[in-house]
């Protein structure tokens, strides 16, 4: 065996390739290095560190899908305000556009759509384009986790007085307010302080970059050396080779924040001053992709934007501008509609009148690409709405009236060939089969109707099953889905929302797992909820375990499409949310009590402490109602009544979060009456 290892030991064990780079030669490739296939393309067999080694051109060309949105928000611009924009004259100190980022507005913006983003940009308020060309640079998990992006804003504010190590650095360092955030910084520095040529600086950069402590300990002496020939004092030159170390692990190219940067002002642009235009190109981009079109489709909701349905005498394959803030849905981001569908349809269109039927859309389609799961796809979705009938009765007759088309043209088929049928001879010149008489059926129920949407489209358009529960989840919940980006990872919240996608199963302790994912009107998050087993064998094994866990307590297995309230913990990696649950409740059993009745909270010694307190408020403010609130402190044995504004809707799931802060037992409803209450306790001041 030890043969055989050492036979391959050293050997590559698989073939990587590099998503955008491309090598550039004057000759053939096979002139200067071995080429291999993987997969459908063809590589180098050299890693890119031999290919750079050898001496050859490696470019990585990048390509953006908000290059597209940018070209097809121009093209919507120039057909509806008959305006052509031209990319290179765009104003770069446009007010509107500044104040958009300073809010943090920027849903749909190229690099600056983020959470985190959204959060620095409210902070430093940028006012010109050049405060925009850092920000690609430090929103980067290493400025971040460093505490540099705080610092870089902190300067940026007049908040932190900056500071040159050296005169020298002032005029490379003031644009970045004294920190060393680009590459070509920590060149200009070598070069200027220490006299290093460019390629010899490059080379130093790449070091530290790559952290290669062998050769960046040789530099460093060259690097004071250098310095001291320039008359700057050794110990000085040290110390800004060592800061110059520390920045350039987080350091950054500067020509690619630029770009960059340019064209998240080119989007924000768009979006301040054209945002329908703007809004309805990034929605054809993501039109395969349910999440995100949901995701922007509540930023036009937001925007006033109205987004309407796809209909088939409208609708294109993408999504269209109507009017001044309108939206119409494409055609093209119907599930089961595919691209040849969508051709034909419009084809239909253009050689004829709208369509005024569902037989008359029937006989003037091609059906071999519009065949019947593609109509039943567009009834169910609202595409037929315009048109005379009810979706359930246009289901109810599609059968019938695609059989009939097709019999009809298979009878022309005939007739074509000289052969006529009896029924042909009977049948009336003139006859109309663009009217058809539609059965007596009820529509399906609104909850039904929502539902095909959803499944049709991949989200709600008409309405939202959550429209009549609004106000009662507005006094239940802690945040909203969307507001989860406020949180920090490890909060508690309390969301509401239907429960869909719905899966149960076991963890590996043997307990059972339920995962789904929880919609509000705003958007959705995975949620994960762990009920354990009563099994000491499953306890002792749980004990060495890692994964968040439930006790079910109070909880209430849930099903698809129910509407339930969940509280948890929140886990965020990166933009992505995950709420492991330890309570899940029907909105319907988390009524008001009657106020007849008063909270009564018993505050034990080790829990009462101001944090406690202080988190008792804000729970208290989260689920405001008419119940009273009685705290009481058994140290000090002292009964407080608190505030009318501190009054809560006293729900099971409150109750559950206060005993989590105050210990199990801590949480009483009590009727006003009752002889604990009457009983002659202290009553201090009011919260």
């Amino acid at each position: 065996m030890v043969g055989l290892a050492q036979a391959i030991e050293g050997m590559p064990r698989h073939a990587s390739t590099h998503a955008a780079g491309v090598v550039i030669t004057r000759e053939p490739l096979t002139h200067y290095l071995p080429l291999q296939r993987t997969g459908d393309v063809i590589t180098t067999q050299f890693p890119m560190e031999t290919v750079e080694g050898i001496g050859l051109l490696k470019m990585d060309f990048l390509g953006l899908r908000t290059l597209t949105v940018i070209s097809d928000t121009l093209k919507i611009i120039e057909e509806r305000e008959k305006i052509r924009l031209d990319l290179d004259r765009l104003p770069l100190d446009d007010p509107a556009t500044y104040a958009m980022l300073s809010a943090g507005e920027t849903v749909g913006v190229f690099q600056l759509e983020s959470s985190g983003m959204r959060h620095i940009l409210r902070n430093m308020k940028p006012q010109r384009f050049e405060d925009l060309v850092p920000l690609v640079a430090l929103y980067r998990p290493g400025p971040l986790k460093s505490g540099m992006v705080d610092d870089f804003i902190s300067r940026m504010n007049g908040q932190t007085r900056v500071e040159y190590p050296h005169p020298v650095l002032e005029s490379i360092l003031s644009e970045t307010y004294g920190v060393i955030l680009y590459q070509e910084q920590v060149m200009q520095i070598s070069s200027d302080l220490a006299g290093f040529s460019m390629a010899k600086a490059d080379t130093l950069r790449k070091a530290m970059g790559k952290k290669k402590p062998e050769v960046i300990a040789k530099m460093r002496e060259s690097f004071v050396q250098g310095a001291a020939g320039r008359q700057v004092d050794p110990k000085t030159a040290g110390s800004i080779f060592d800061l110059m170390e520390n920045f350039a692990g987080y350091g950054f190219n500067k020509s690619h924040s630029a770009a960059y940067a340019l064209i998240a002002y080119q989007t924000a642009y768009f979006k301040a001053n054209y945002p329908v235009a703007l809004l309805a190109a990034l929605l054809t981009s993501v039109r395969g992709n349910s999440d995100k079109v949901s995701y922007y489709i509540q930023e036009c909701r937001r925007m006033n934007i109205e987004i309407m349905p796809p209909d088939i005498n409208e609708s294109l394959t993408d999504f269209t501008v109507v009017g001044d803030k309108r939206i119409r849905f494409g055609l093209g981001a119907v599930k089961n509609v595919g691209e040849g569908a969508v051709t034909a349809i419009i084809q239909a269109r253009k050689t004829g009148s709208a369509f005024c039927s569902l037989d008359d859309f029937c006989e003037r389609v091609d059906l071999r690409q519009v065949n019947k799961r593609v109509v039943e796809s567009l009834i169910l979705c609202g595409a037929f709405s315009s048109l005379q009938g009810r979706r359930s009765q246009l289901v109810a007759v599609l059968d019938d009236c695609m059989e009939t088309v097709q019999a009809n043209r298979r009878s022309q088929g005939a007739q074509a060939d000289g052969q006529v049928s009896l029924f042909d001879l009977l049948d009336e010149p003139g006859t109309d089969h663009a009217r058809r008489s539609l059965p007596d059926v009820p529509e399906y129920p609104s909850r039904e109707l929502l539902t095909y949407e959803k499944e049709m489209l991949g989200f709600y358009i008409s309405g939202h099953p959550l429209e009549g529960f609004r106000d009662i989840l507005a006094g239940r919940i802690t945040y909203s889905i969307g507001e989860l980006s406020r949180c920090k990872d490890g909060d508690r919240v309390t969301l509401g929302g239907i429960v869909s996608g719905l899966k149960r199963g076991t963890t590996r302790r043997g307990d059972g797992k339920i995962t789904f994912a929880l919609e509000d009107m705003g958007g959705s998050v995975e949620v994960v909820f762990i009920q354990k087993i009563a099994n000491p064998v499953a306890e002792r094994k749980r004990s060495n375990s890692n994964f968040p866990q439930s006790n079910g307590k109070n909880s209430h297995p849930p099903e698809d499409d129910a509407v339930v309230l969940v509280t948890g913990r929140l886990s965020q990696q990166e933009e992505t949310y995950r709420i492991f649950a330890d309570a899940i409740a029907p909105l319907e059993i988390n009524k008001p009590v009657k106020t007849d009745h008063v909270l009564y909270i018993r505050i034990n010694p080790q829990a009462g402490n101001p944090e406690v307190v202080e988190r008792l408020q804000l729970l208290f403010i989260q689920h405001r109602g008419q119940t009273p609130v009685l705290l009481y402190f058994v140290r000090q044995k002292k009964l407080i009544k608190t505030d009318a504004s501190f009054w809560a809707d006293a729900t099971p799931d409150l109750c559950y979060q206060i005993e989590g802060l105050c210990g199990p037992g801590s949480c009483f409803l009590l009727d006003r009456e009752s002889e604990l209450l009457s009983q002659k306790a202290a009553v201090g001041h009011s919260l």
